[in-house]
């Protein structure tokens, strides 16, 4: 049997709630993936061409640092990571992590939440940052959560 993990990042909590159900639903271990530096709402004020969020987002080989790692990634072979949308892909803090560690031979399965794109090129722009790991693009999270079709979802994997 396999151990599983729910890695995510959360700006407002819409992606934490998310999780939170999936790992429940699924049985998996939580890990919060936190900026070393946390985002205030003027740092995530998309409209502001100067907010960190958008400086970020403009140099996607920025890469925030994270304020903790997980000391035993060795021991899951499945690990659903999800995020917010920004400017239609990940934020550059999932590069973060994914670099963070090996995931030779891992399947990580990506979901998101959005306010209204898709996964656009995410997959594509996140592949580099986790050579040697199977890497799913998973599906948007978004609305109301039905615990059975997110469970028939998960077990896919």
């Amino acid at each position: 049997m396999s151990k599983k993990l729910t890695a995510y990042f959360s700006a407002s909590g819409v992606t934490a709630k998310v999780a939170k159900a999936l790992s429940e639903v699924v049985g998996t271990d939580l890990f919060e993936i936190k900026p070393a530096v946390p985002y205030t709402d003027a740092d995530l004020d998309w409209q502001n061409k100067n907010s960190r969020s958008s400086v970020e987002m403009s140099n996607l080989s920025f890469r925030p640092e994270i304020a903790e790692k997980l000391a035993d990634m060795e021991e899951y072979d499945t690990i659903f990571v999800g995020f917010p949308i920004w400017w239609y892909i990940a934020p550059t803090i999932i590069n973060t992590f994914l670099e963070s560690y090996d995931f030779s031979g891992k399947k990580i399965v990506l979901f998101a939440t959005s306010g209204g794109s898709g996964f656009g090129r995410t997959a594509e722009k996140l592949a580099d940052s986790c050579k040697g790991a199977e890497l799913i693009t998973g599906k948007l999270l978004n609305g109301r959560i039905n615990t059975d079709e997110l469970a028939k979802w998960a077990s896919e994997f």
